[in-house]
């Protein structure tokens, strides 16, 4: 369907504009007014709007479901103007399906509040101790489970935790919110809630326990232990392409007749394997489309390794070649075919078949998904967070092939065009702004790195003990130079006439 013009103005987004909205726009059938809550999201950025609040909605355009509807939360103060986004439109979002055949648009209901965004967390804690809470999800990025990133065990010792332990009543942290919503509940006997992780973390449900579990036994050793046994914590892979929302997103929601300040558009497609593990119930997500498995770590590393590792295969040469989309990306004459060799020489051989998919038909199938060229998804969204993203999503395929003693060359290739992207600057001249939580440690060190290449991959936060492997150290160091020497473009051609 293409985009639907209106020849009035737009409709403000709202319950009482529902029913005047063009013919074209799919929107709630059931009655929003009769929902109840079932689950508090913590991080109500575009990837829940557009996926887990998605899978919801459309139970409840069945008639499911309708006592689990969303509760919006944030822990930051720049969540604040998200919430004041949507409460404005009664929590709807407008959902945008960029489909190379056509565009259509449909609008979610599923959420129903936004608690207020306050130092304390105080409404958070007040809504998650309610008994009809009986999940707790959250997206709050990979960056954001306070891993240590040596030892990849819990880091104690960040200052917000360190805040939240001092003062477990009025914490910082979504995780110290959990655990003193938590406490409240087991002191009242109001039961457990399932922590639910909905972020791009292989062992996600693992990762939260982890974070939730030892946050409390720094405070209250007992309810540590009440958590880790009654709690569940489900892993989950979630996937659907989800671009930043700007002007040209503000202006395609219009062109449907729709006034929203915060839509979302996607690809045209969704996947959302879970672990079935909830203690205290669940919506039945797999009649609109879920899948629910004991083995969601297959599924977890196919789509990390290959479409999150893949993103950071084409994303930091993109951003140094002054590439600004993923699809453009995809369309170069070097950095495509790049994604395609290292994609299925270099990762696809390390990551298991799932039912009904093999790596290398997975490969071909992210191929098709990062090309569509309706997808504005900016070369620096997926660039950004390396320090997360890369020792997430490449190295652990670097590992893998040194191992197995098969190619690890596009890889390494990969750090070291990351570590030309920390420099700061793009062949062309021009600056890459702040793209990174510690932009101003890994410039610094990747000026050094420029005559010293080894004191990049002594980031023993990013790479271990991998400075110590000497393949791995002749190959960055090699790269790195060539790439100071040569440029980017005539290092990737380099690559590929192998």
């Amino acid at each position: 369907m293409n985009a639907y013009v209106t020849k009035h103005p737009p409709l403000t987004l709202s319950n009482a504009h529902l029913t005047q909205l063009p013919a074209e726009v799919s929107r709630p059938q059931y009655d929003r007014n009769a929902l109840t809550p079932g689950i508090v999201h913590i991080g109500l950025g575009n990837f829940h709007r557009g996926h887990q609040a998605w899978y919801l909605h459309r139970l409840m355009q069945d008639g499911l479901a309708l006592d689990w509807a969303i509760i919006g939360a944030g822990v930051r103060q720049y969540d604040a103007a998200m919430r004041d986004k949507l409460l404005a439109q009664d929590c709807l979002t407008t959902l945008i399906e960029l489909d190379p055949s056509g565009s259509s648009a449909e609008v979610v209901g599923s959420m129903i509040d936004y608690l207020p965004i306050e130092e304390g967390n105080a409404a958070l804690i007040a809504q998650m101790t309610k008994p009809e809470i009986r999940i707790v999800a959250t997206t709050v990025t990979e960056g954001g489970y306070f891993i240590d990133p040596a030892t990849k065990g819990f880091d104690g010792a960040h200052p917000d935790i360190l805040h939240d332990v001092e003062n477990p009543a009025t914490p910082k942290t979504a995780f110290g919110a959990i655990v003193a919503a938590l406490r409240v509940r087991r002191d009242e006997g109001r039961g457990p809630f399932t922590c639910m992780c909905c972020d791009n973390l292989l062992g996600n449900g693992d990762i939260m326990r982890q974070t939730v579990v030892s946050l409390a036994r720094l405070t209250d050793p007992a309810l540590a232990d009440w958590i880790n046994t009654e709690c569940t914590f489900p892993n989950s892979m979630v996937d659907c392409i989800v671009p930043a929302t700007g002007p040209n997103e503000l202006a395609l929601v219009q062109g449907f007749g729709i006034d929203d300040q915060a839509p979302v558009t996607h690809e045209n497609f969704r996947q959302w394997v879970i672990e079935d593990a909830f203690c205290a119930g669940r919506p039945d997500w797999d009649c609109s489309g879920a899948t629910f498995t004991d083995d969601v770590h297959s599924y977890e590393a196919m789509k990390i390794r290959i479409l999150n590792g893949g993103h950071q295969v084409i994303a930091v040469p993109g951003e140094i070649l002054s590439v600004e989309t993923i699809a453009g990306c995809m369309e170069h004459d070097l950095i495509g075919p790049f994604f395609t060799k290292v994609a299925s020489t270099e990762i696809a051989p390390h990551v298991e078949a799932v039912p009904n998919m093999a790596p290398e038909t997975y490969v071909e199938l992210i191929q098709s998904r990062f090309s569509n060229p309706k997808i504005i998804d900016t070369t620096r969204r997926v660039a950004f967070d390396g320090s997360s993203r890369q020792p997430g999503f490449i190295v652990p395929s670097i590992r893998d092939g040194l191992r197995a003693g098969t190619p690890i060359d596009g890889l390494v290739l990969v750090q070291a065009m990351w570590a030309r992207m920390c420099a700061g600057t793009r062949e062309d001249g021009s600056q890459i702004e702040a793209n990174d939580p510690f932009w101003a440690k890994l410039q610094t060190t990747a000026l050094a790195a420029k005559s010293d290449p080894k004191v990049w991959i002594d980031m023993r936060q990013i790479y271990g003990d991998l400075a110590e492997n000497d393949q791995f150290s002749a190959l960055f160091t090699a790269s790195l130079k060539t790439i100071w020497d040569r440029g980017v473009a005539a290092t990737l051609q380099d690559y590929l006439d192998r």
